[in-house]
């Protein structure tokens, strides 16, 4: 346990660029969002939304056996709302548009029937596409977990890791290709990975992927796509660019939606008025060394204000680490694999660098500084309470 006194350290030592802009940096860049409004309406929208109604189980699919039996001993029991509504349709080998927030099933909803088309038919190939490195990551775990013992194998084809072994990879017997549209351009264009065989191509978190600017790859990567195929579309917004992609992407499809609300229900949101500089790390510091905070997800917005932030508490004896774009993957993946492990107790990170994660049992988010966006917020606080259990979002604002 820390305890306050530990706080003198940070005290004695005072950094002038950190008393004149705060750990964010660029405090003159403050987006004038405020999330006040949000925080106070959401007891509202918990009175009035209601989760969809589950009336399939796992066992009711036209899915193998070894696979149901994989799914169970993953802990899948009963599937959640995007998955009990769009399991059935993609085994129809129906195109889909499914419209849920983040955290709430997606990837499952689309691995589990596509490795059941594989299983089914050899000749098959699947390209899903992700807006960052780690959410393809996370994908290719979940595919591994789904597909034990089915002699299934998937390449990982995102950036900041070695090009070279991923066309060796490529070279030999795959069936699933995961990863972000930045390298799957490159490698299309080098010849290594031809876009005409996939017949069967997600695109997970859209939304986010044209916010990041992927938005022209994506629609070149869809203009080499055999016009025959499956597709297969998840997203939490749909409207303007991506509405572009949507149209270009589709056919004829099924429109899954269990979006009911823009605010997650089990999510306790709270604003924390804090001063500046190191007024604000010392009210950050008097929480996290409260015994609740076990697991700690912090936003910041610049990547050296993020990476200044986690100096100084790993300086304060707190067991932390960030992930953000001046991190080299392996960098970013080590730390986020201590977070998941609970060897560190606290994640610093960017919006981009986190973007679509999925780490259980986070129990706090916090925003250190405040989101961009009204969208940015929402995403940032789905971090915690997901798969029903609760969570708690802490946003600060300066006084």
């Amino acid at each position: 346990m820390y305890s306050r006194s530990s706080r003198s350290y940070g005290q004695q030592r005072r950094y002038p660029s950190f008393q004149r802009n705060g750990f964010s940096g660029r405090r003159r860049m403050q987006s004038s969002f405020n999330p006040s409004d949000i925080v106070l309406n959401s007891q509202e929208e918990k009175e009035i939304d209601a989760p969809p109604a589950i009336v399939h189980a796992f066992a009711d699919f036209a899915i193998g056996d070894a696979l149901k039996r994989n799914i169970a001993q993953h802990g899948y029991i009963t599937p959640m709302p995007i998955q009990d509504q769009a399991i059935g349709p993609i085994v129809e080998g129906r195109d889909l548009i499914g419209i849920a927030n983040t955290g709430t099933g997606k990837t499952a909803a689309f691995l589990i029937p596509l490795i059941d088309k594989v299983v089914k038919n050899k000749d098959e190939k699947v390209l899903i596409m992700t807006p960052t490195r780690e959410l393809a990551a996370q994908i290719k775990d979940e595919f591994v977990a789904f597909s034990r013992g089915m002699g299934l194998y998937a390449v990982l084809c995102i950036g900041g890791t070695s090009m070279y072994r991923q066309i060796q990879d490529l070279r030999r017997h795959f069936d699933f290709v995961i990863g972000t549209p930045g390298r799957i351009k490159d490698l299309s264009e080098e010849g290594y990975l031809p876009l005409g065989q996939y017949r069967t191509v997600v695109l997970d978190e859209a939304d986010n992927m044209v916010d990041i600017g992927f938005i022209h790859d994506i629609k070149d990567i869809i203009s080499r796509l055999p016009s025959n195929r499956q597709s297969l579309f998840f997203s939490a917004t749909i409207d303007g660019k991506v509405q572009e992609i949507l149209a270009r992407f589709v056919h004829d499809p099924v429109t899954v939606s269990v979006k009911v609300r823009e605010t997650v229900q089990n999510i306790t949101q709270t604003i924390v008025h804090a001063g500046s500089g190191y007024q604000k790390i010392d009210h950050l510091h008097d929480l996290l060394i409260q015994k609740e905070y076990e697991k700690v997800l912090i936003f910041g917005r610049t990547k050296w204000g993020v990476q200044k932030l986690s100096d100084e508490l790993v300086s304060r004896g707190f067991k932390a680490g960030a992930i953000h774009g001046n991190k080299r993957q392996s960098q970013r993946q080590r730390v986020l694999d201590a977070f998941k492990r609970n060897e560190i107790q606290i994640l610093l990170a960017t919006d981009v660098a986190s973007r679509g994660l999925d780490i259980p049992n986070v129990s706090h988010v916090i925003n250190y500084d405040l989101p961009e966006s009204y969208i940015a917020y929402i995403h940032r606080i789905g971090r915690t309470g997901r798969a029903d259990k609760k969570g708690i979002a802490l946003t600060f604002v300066e006084y």
